[in-house]
């Protein structure tokens, strides 16, 4: 069996890692409107967001991080998933970002975010990490005071009590709560991934890697990722080896999902690793830095490694979120920040605005403009390529006048075929003007994202969305950092103690098919394959007794 290109089989049907670069949400959204602030001067702006399939939190993390280079205003984000494991691990992500400095430094912080992020496989001091922040937020979740008083940037509200049950049985599973790596033998699992995605072609598969990354990435703009890097991806699922490779041996739980599976002519359920295997995560903060010297060519091959421009780009970020978790420890002028407190002629640095990251729940994108509180409600709504099909005339509606709309385009996919982008492209076109956005006018085209603003109102022709967004002003947009997920077609509740839950897990195959059956109907073996169908033993494994 050979898979063929164009199938989708290689980003999986979860997704745990963007495929295109991150984005300043800040620089993408309408600017403040001066006289709709008039009768509020003492109060801060407000910017409102609506994310469906993130994913990772990386916009997220880039507009604070770059939040210092705008005026000051208030954030909201709102973050739909399709899957808990994803919200999961947004909270995780954002409480390694705000973590202390004084009790884990810069580089320690930047390497166990790569670590936890983009690795199968941990380091055991990495993973005993995750492990005591996963009982930790398991203990939060069950209790709202203790959580709001602990992280209060998070909001759960919105989702369903048992949303927020199986979100702790997520933490759960991550703290150990099934001991010994056979509980998610991940080096077996990604192997059964990788033979059943190759199939004959599993024995030249450095070839193969070879020619998706030649071919087709480089070809795409991603040169910067090595062959190295990407083979040992390919084979191992370690993208970022930052210590000696002996030393990665735990498998990383937090890429543990659950799926309904068919064995022996039943439906099971099974938790297993149903993510991206073609492309890896190199491409959200490994292709494009703010210092042009990390993008240097020598006799027309890049100096640094996608490895090394994401330690760079990892690490700066972390630095500049500095100021959001403890203002104090800022680590750009620490004597400007405690001026104030010693006498000093230096005034104290403000501290920065506070954020909410609001959770919604997961079935709630058809149901938004139900509520009058989300109605007109944000000014950026932004849509990665797995969630187009929720695109529609009544999620645009909750887009304010003159709003903005992302769609993130597949062109990091190495299993789509060009043709299958451009007709993708040409849906997403459609699916945006059905729902009430007109392309955006003035900027030059982009294959990474589409951008769009919300229709009736003056098109914002001023605007130039190619613009540099090293030096952002606030009446324009900035360049394509943008960042996506791929798609992801089930949406499942997370396993608690390895049993099946007691109803059935919810599966929706419209993630993955959006993407498939928006460019171009597939047809024989260019189909995606069924939810039913009954895939090898070992990609099954474990499969809880019934």
């Amino acid at each position: 069996m050979t898979t063929p290109a164009g199938s989708g089989t290689g980003f999986g049907s979860v997704s745990w890692w963007g495929l295109s670069p991150a984005v300043d949400l800040q620089a993408e959204s309408p600017p403040v409107d001066p006289d709709s602030q008039a009768e509020t001067e003492h109060e801060t702006p407000e910017l409102n967001v609506l994310l469906l399939g993130s994913v990772d939190g990386r916009h997220l993390l880039r507009t604070l991080a770059r939040a210092a280079l705008w005026p000051r205003r208030r954030f909201h984000f709102y973050v739909l998933e399709n899957n808990l494991e994803a919200v999961a691990r947004h909270i995780l992500i954002f409480s390694l970002a705000l973590e202390d400095p004084e009790k884990m430094g810069l580089q320690e912080r930047s390497e166990t975010f790569l670590e936890v992020w983009g690795n199968a496989l941990l380091r055991p001091p990495v993973a005993a990490f995750v492990r005591a922040q996963a009982g930790r937020l398991a203990h939060l979740v069950p209790e709202p005071d203790r959580l709001a008083e602990q992280l209060p940037w998070l909001s759960l509200g919105a989702l369903k009590f048992r949303e927020r049950d199986a979100l702790e049985a997520v933490f759960r599973f991550w703290a150990g709560g099934e001991k010994g790596p056979e509980a998610f033998p991940m080096s077996r699992l990604w192997d059964s991934r990788l033979r059943q995605y190759l199939g004959s072609r599993y024995d030249a598969r450095h070839g193969v890697s070879d020619w998706d990354l030649h071919m087709k990435l480089h070809d795409r703009g991603a040169r910067v990722i090595h062959t190295r890097e990407f083979r040992r991806w390919r084979d191992t699922g370690v993208a970022f080896e930052l210590r000696d490779s002996s030393a990665y041996h735990v498998p990383n739980r937090t890429l543990a999902s659950g799926r309904l599976l068919s064995h022996r002519g039943e439906r099971v359920a099974a938790r297993g690793y149903w993510g991206d295997i073609a492309t890896g995560p190199f491409v959200a903060f490994g292709i494009e830095a703010d210092d042009e010297t990390l993008l240097r060519t020598s006799n027309g091959q890049p100096v640094k490694t996608a490895c090394e421009i994401t330690e760079h780009n990892v690490a700066e970020l972390f630095r500049e979120m500095a100021a959001w978790g403890h203002p104090r420890a800022a680590e750009g002028d620490p004597e400007q920040v405690q001026g104030g407190a010693e006498g000093s002629s230096e005034p104290a640095a403000p501290a920065p605005e506070p954020f909410t990251v609001h959770f919604l729940s997961l079935d709630s994108a058809h149901t938004l403009h139900h509520k009058s509180c989300y109605m007109g409600q944000f000014q950026l709504l932004y849509v990665a390529c797995g969630m187009v099909h929720l695109l529609s005339a009544e999620l645009g509606a909750c887009v304010a006048p003159g709003g903005r709309l992302i769609v993130e385009l597949a062109q990091f996919l190495v299993d789509l075929r060009q043709e299958q982008l451009q007709a993708f492209s040409s849906r997403v076109g459609e699916l945006a003007q059905a729902a009430g956005f007109a392309p955006q006018s003035g900027g030059k085209p982009s294959d990474t994202f589409a951008r769009f603003y919300k229709a009736g109102d003056s098109a914002p022709g001023h605007e130039d969305p190619a613009v540099e967004s090293g030096t952002p002003p606030p009446e324009v947009l900035a360049p394509p950092l943008e960042a996506t997920d791929p798609p992801s077609e089930d949406r499942t509740q997370p396993l608690e103690s390895g049993n099946p839950p007691s109803e059935p897990l919810k599966l929706t195959s419209e993630s993955q098919a959006s993407l498939l059956e928006a460019s171009v109907p597939p047809t024989g073996s260019q189909a995606p394959k069924s939810e039913n169908q009954t895939v090898p033993p070992e990609t099954k494994y474990p499969i809880p007794d019934i």
